[in-house]
């Protein structure tokens, strides 16, 4: 396994394809470090002795013991333990560990491309391809990213339908050696950090959608990729440093004429597996946020709690209520993922069907916990942060600048007046409303707070995949028996008149 330096070293190497503020940048300009420092813990937390168990797990196709990140999901203890390192992780760094698109993306197309053979009865070789890169991805060690999203042009319009075809992602041409797609995903997060880019569907396919059924593997700085980033940073600090300072990245990647060797395509026309990959994908996303959503929740938690002590109103009842709520939304969000993973299974939801078996055997967590967590927590952004305003006031929003707490002229008076409770040292008050304004006030937080409604798929997506997946006829079935009712079926009460 790489260390956070080696991980860096190995960005450094790359080519130059990241536009950023109008400038052709390195992936180690100092504008990404935040963002490398958060994706340096998952090498540095991996390790750790005691970290082991957790952070890592032994590859199914080398023997190997590899990082967590880059693995397969042999059994429900897999998922579980995904769960957890995630939680554990994004504690750490404060806020999203960002490596989570890599397995989430890696465990997807692992499944879809070996029944894409099994449908094409071996005139195929999508899943020997990606076993043999998967192999590469785990004994190197690499981050991944998933580009999933595309632009999708007119909304009302289907992907081969677009007056630009690409609005999605699509083969342009089929060569001897490979393929040439075209097109542009967007907000794609630390495509910018990422050493391996993977592509995947976006949604559903038509049979006159095939060309959109594409998934591959290409590195971050591969010819015929651009990528435009957006870097999220708070604002840097001189004198009153953060504990830890996270950062990200997000890019609108930019296929043009680009070529791709048939041993890193994974999918190249089945329609049917389409839909698959991106619910799959989406699916293990969602997962992954039962593990980060419920950090970010103990975070809120933590500040929430803080703000209404140096507020000194940390005993009044009304703050017991708040930091219930924020309790309930963590847990009950771990909770949902908890049985998505102990109800994993090799298996997926088909329409009509049911859950069917789906791949070569490793586990799927279940659907409707994952969205059912995610829906729950996803919802709640906006009212958590609405929870940290109310209890901390206004004075996030209005917080003197760093510098005024050392001129001499000003400072021994913003600490008068920053002393709210007297048995909390005034530093530790003045330090935690700067932390607070990050999170409430910045432009970083707001974007923070954005990803968190629609990151993995906004609650709409969830809540179509909960009510079209769970069984609502059986419930009402129970209604009909306890409340007396007919079965509601006109046909089989008019055979039982006749």
């Amino acid at each position: 396994m790489r260390t956070k330096e080696e991980y860096i070293q190995g960005l450094s190497k790359m080519k130059r394809n990241i536009y950023f503020n109008g400038e052709l940048i390195d992936r180690t300009d100092e504008m990404q470090m935040n963002c490398l420092n958060v994706m340096g813990t998952t090498f540095d937390e991996a390790a750790k002795p005691e970290n082991q168990e957790l952070m890592t797990a032994i590859s199914h196709l080398t023997g190997e013991r590899i990082n967590r990140f880059t693995h397969i999901h042999q059994n429900t203890d897999d998922l579980h333990k995904k769960q957890d390192m995630t939680r554990m992780l994004c504690q750490k760094v404060g806020g999203c560990i960002q490596r989570c698109m890599g397995i989430d993306a890696v465990n997807a197309i692992y499944n879809v491309s070996y029944e894409a053979d099994k449908m094409n009865n071996g005139a195929t070789e999508y899943h020997e391809n990606f076993k043999k890169w998967l192999t590469r991805f785990q004994t190197e060690d690499l981050v991944g990213c998933c580009a999933q999203t595309d632009v999708k042009g007119d909304r009302m319009l289907r992907p081969a339908d677009q007056p630009n075809p690409g609005a999605y992602v699509y083969i342009k041409e089929r060569l001897k050696d490979g393929i040439v797609v075209e097109g542009c995903k967007l907000h794609i997060s630390e495509a910018s950090v990422a050493d391996e880019v993977m592509v995947v569907p976006t949604r559903a396919l038509r049979p006159e959608d095939k060309d959109y059924a594409v998934a591959f593997a290409v590195p971050g700085d591969w010819d015929g990729l651009t990528q435009v980033a957006t870097i999220h940073n708070f604002r840097p600090r001189e004198h009153f440093k953060r504990g830890f300072m996270p950062g990200s990245t997000d890019s609108y990647m930019i296929f043009e004429n680009c070529f791709i060797p048939w041993e890193r395509v994974f999918l190249a026309g089945e329609h049917q597996h389409g839909g698959i990959n991106a619910l799959l994908f989406a699916l293990f996303h969602r997962h992954s946020y039962s593990g980060c959503k419920p950090a970010i929740g103990d975070i809120v938690l933590g500040a929430a709690a803080l703000a209404a002590e140096v507020n000194n109103v940390h005993k009044a009842s009304h703050i017991r209520e708040k930091l219930s709520e924020l309790i309930m939304i963590t847990e009950l969000g771990y909770a949902a993922g908890y049985t998505a993973s102990d109800l994993g299974s090799p298996k997926v939801f088909m329409p009509g069907k049911g859950l069917v078996p789906y791949g070569p055997g490793s586990y799927i967590p279940h659907s409707i916990y994952c969205n059912v967590g995610r829906c729950l927590t996803g919802e709640s952004v906006f009212r958590e942060a609405e929870i940290l305003c109310d209890i901390a006031g206004g004075v996030v929003a209005t917080f003197p600048h760093e510098k005024d707490f050392m001129n001499p002229e000003t400072k021994d008076l913003l600490l008068k007046y920053t002393q709210r409770n007297p048995n909390m040292p005034v530093e530790d008050q003045a330090q935690f409303w700067r932390y607070l304004g990050d999170a409430l006030c910045s432009a970083k937080g707001g974007i923070h707070n954005v990803g968190g409604f629609h990151g993995g798929g906004s609650p709409v997506m969830e809540q179509i995949a909960i009510t079209t997946q769970y069984d609502i006829e059986s419930r009402k079935k129970l209604v009909r028996h306890i409340a007396g009712m007919s079965d509601g079926d006109r046909e089989v009460l008019a055979k039982k008149k006749d």
